[in-house]
């Protein structure tokens, strides 16, 4: 049966998905990078930014397990860029295509939840971005007619995520506790209670400092 997944999914100490204050300069707000550290420096990692190294290491293995067996993903607007309300845009030579270039590493259909639907991006190496204004039940539909027999990948940020959990949507989730505060930003957690009742957790620690959490459902 196929699953709805979450991978690498980083949060704060005080459980923090992503810092205050979005930008084009700052996708993360004032979190820099330091949520994704972890990550940049494994194998897995480096390959996105175009770097032949990194760490093989317990990181890398959790890492590496984001793609294989993924047909679609969701996201939410903020991962795909900064923008809020209208997009003002399109069709210019400034349209915003993503951050991540004309191959996005995800080679799927991807469903980005937006009040602001527009016609399908598509780009190189397979990745179509569909902006669908939706429900989380309503997008995980959308996503499973496309991804077939593969499994849905639920890919952030932290609002959307908290959404989907609240409607106990979420089979499996991998998520990566950093040991850093950040004060404000979005909170993955509120509102969540009681939610380790529905899932088996293990935690898994790693040399860079980091805590792999693993969510099955029960």
């Amino acid at each position: 049966m196929a699953l709805v997944r979450v991978h690498n999914f980083s949060i704060s100490l005080d459980g923090f998905g992503t810092g205050e204050d979005l930008t084009f300069e700052a996708p993360f707000g004032h979190a820099g990078h330091r949520l994704h550290e972890w990550m940049i420096a494994t194998r897995f990692g480096a390959a996105i930014v175009g770097r032949t190294d990194g760490t093989r290491g317990v990181d890398n293995l959790f890492a590496e397990r984001h793609s294989p067996g993924i047909g679609a993903e969701i996201m939410g607007r903020g991962k795909f860029g900064p923008q809020t309300g209208p997009w003002t845009d399109l069709g210019t030579a400034e349209e915003w295509r993503g951050w991540w270039g004309e191959n996005p590493p995800f080679h799927t259909p991807v469903f980005v939840l937006t009040h602001h639907p527009r016609p399908p991006l598509e780009m190189e190496g397979g990745t179509t971005f569909h902006f669908v204004d939706a429900t989380p039940a309503e997008a995980l539909k959308l996503a499973q007619e496309a991804a077939g027999d593969l499994d849905v990948r639920i890919g952030g940020g932290a609002s959307m995520l908290r959404d989907f959990l609240a409607a106990d949507l979420v089979d499996w989730m991998h998520l990566v506790q950093v040991p850093i505060l950040l004060g404000r930003g979005q909170r993955l957690w509120d509102g969540l209670e009681g939610l380790e009742d529905r899932f088996d957790i293990e935690a898994t620690p790693s040399p860079s400092g980091v805590t792999h959490l693993v969510l099955t459902r029960r």
